[in-house]
């Protein structure tokens, strides 16, 4: 890679990510290599990019004015990039997937594995969060695409899987197995285990929107774990159907009486930033859930 074009992208990824630390991680170089390299570009520029204080990082005035312009000029070098990678004909790349945990668990691994049958040297990369640091990770470039719950950002482009309800989840021996359908009175009378991850949660999302006040006892961001918790009896919790495949648990599953779903999509930022591998992989995730 040309030497100019690796500071610019070290700008940009720093501007982007705001730490020197994390544009490093993504680049993999130290945190004195990419600190060093934007120095090298403010001084074969005469400018002052970046001002460094306790609250972090943001661009200076000058460092307003050029960025767009290495922004612009590190993706079209990744477009560059992209193509240059489809002349060896998915002989080699990486593809960066953002996902949770129930994509990551019954959808994922079957993909790749049917895809590396086709595509032996292509490696993945997957990198496991909630719905706004997996939208952050595509914004920034740090993965190539990423599962969502949709609707997403107006910025992204998305494309809708699958639409999945929740399901309550119950210990066997618990006096709302007696019933078809939970309702929402149901839910508030017993201990609740919340699946919910540094504030964010499609359960409290819906316990919001029907105005349900439940009894949360425990709150944890594992859905394996909530299962194990209400195998033990320690309380009644809602999870997605997804997760619920395949299940190694003695629970019990049952029908909310009310309106229940998420919608999950496929999202990138720009098709044409895709790698081959990445379009590649895409068409036959479309293929498989059409």
């Amino acid at each position: 890679m040309d030497m100019n074009i690796q500071k610019y992208i070290a700008f940009v990824k720093t501007v982007q990510l705001g730490s020197f630390t994390k544009a490093a991680q993504l680049l993999n170089y130290s945190q004195s290599g990419i600190s060093r390299m934007i120095h090298d570009l403010e001084k074969d520029w005469g400018v002052t990019l970046l001002e460094r204080n306790r609250a972090g990082l943001r661009l200076t005035s000058d460092g307003l004015k050029i960025f767009p312009l290495a922004e612009e000029l590190s993706e079209k070098y990744q477009h560059l990039q992209n193509r240059l990678e489809e002349l060896t004909d998915l002989q080699t790349g990486t593809i960066r997937i953002g996902n949770f945990s129930s994509v990551a668990t019954h959808w994922l691994p079957e993909w790749i594995a049917d895809f590396n049958q086709k595509y032996p040297a292509i490696e993945f990369e997957l990198l496991l969060g909630d719905y706004q640091e997996i939208e952050q990770w595509i914004i920034e470039g740090r993965v190539d695409f990423g599962f969502l719950r949709l609707p997403t950002l107006p910025a992204l482009t998305s494309v809708p899987l699958k639409t999945e309800s929740f399901l309550a989840v119950l210990p066997n021996d618990h006096p709302l197995t007696l019933k078809k359908n939970i309702s929402k009175n149901d839910l508030v009378n017993y201990p609740f285990i919340l699946q919910e991850r540094k504030g964010n949660s499609d359960i409290i999302e819906l316990f919001q929107q029907e105005h349900i006040n439940a009894k949360i006892q425990y709150r944890t961001w594992d859905d394996y774990s909530i299962l194990a918790m209400v195998e033990n009896n320690l309380g009644i919790s809602i999870l997605p159907e997804l997760i619920l495949n395949k299940l190694n648990y003695q629970v019990t599953l049952r029908s909310l009486d009310f309106f229940a779903q998420r919608q999950i999509g496929l999202v990138y930022k720009n098709q044409d930033a895709l790698s081959l591998a990445s379009k590649v992989f895409i068409a036959n995730i479309k293929k498989e859930l059409s």
